[in-house]
């Protein structure tokens, strides 16, 4: 039987399994500062290089917050932290795998097109004011297209936002920057700008009118315009995709 060898462990790690334990059995809360450097050496019996590494590999987690001048402190990871750690390794993917695109376009379709749906039927008037805000200020940066692609993803953002769930609006930022950021050098899409905001427009007088499935099918059709593009077009692919991404 052939065996692998085990892995040696740098002490910093060690560390880091130690700090959890006691973190995770509640020993430290969110809110409560951990014990000083000092502290941490005296305890495990390693240097300062190992503590310091420890609570930074804690604080890229989202597990601890580090304050310069103050002790570590813990913390609760949000939704947008946890979803930004793997964005690194989704951009990677798409890169090593363009086939992917395709998966992620049908995943944000599927899901937004349930949050439209949700959102018309659960909207209250203030979240149709700030929705209707977000369309606002989405058309005061037309000529500014760094903001406008910013405010393009807000407004997507603001309708997973009526659902209530603080996981929704995370992913939906994620998908669209994983794949904007893919396709971000190869083409800006100008002149895409105004059908965006009828669209956009489209998609919120359907949730104003809490008709869901009219806002269904107005993010589907938004989502998938492209596609229909793609269709016609003859010659380079790309660039479509890259609409699709950039306009939606």
């Amino acid at each position: 039987m052939k065996t692998e060898p085990i892995q040696r462990r740098k002490i910093y790690q060690e560390v880091v399994d130690r700090l959890l334990q006691r973190i995770r059995s509640g020993e430290w809360r969110a809110g409560d500062q951990l014990p000083s450097e000092r502290d941490l050496m005296d305890t495990y019996g390693v240097g300062r290089p190992a503590i310091r590494e420890a609570l930074q590999d804690l604080a890229r987690s989202g597990i601890v917050e580090i304050t310069h001048g103050e002790r570590a402190r813990v913390v609760v990871p949000t939704a947008d932290l946890l979803i930004e750690q793997v964005a690194g390794g989704a951009k990677h993917m798409l890169l090593m795998e363009p086939g992917m695109l395709e998966h992620l376009k049908d995943a944000r379709v599927f899901l937004e097109t349930g949050l439209c749906k949700m959102a018309a039927q659960n909207a209250t008037q203030e979240d149709k004011a700030r929705l209707l805000a977000r369309w606002e200020a989405h058309c005061e940066a037309l000529n500014e297209m760094d903001q406008f692609l910013y405010r393009d993803m807000l407004f997507h953002r603001e309708i997973a936002s009526i659902s209530g769930n603080p996981i929704f609006p995370s992913i939906v930022e994620a998908l669209f920057n994983w794949a904007g950021e893919y396709y971000q050098n190869i083409v800006r899409a100008p002149g895409s700008e105004q059908l965006t905001l009828a669209e956009h427009r489209r998609i919120y007088e359907a949730i104003a009118d809490s008709n869901g499935d009219l806002a269904a099918e107005a993010m589907r059709d938004h989502l998938l315009r492209a596609n229909e593009l793609y269709r016609r077009s003859p010659t380079d692919t790309s660039s479509v995709e890259a609409r699709e991404v950039k306009a939606a």
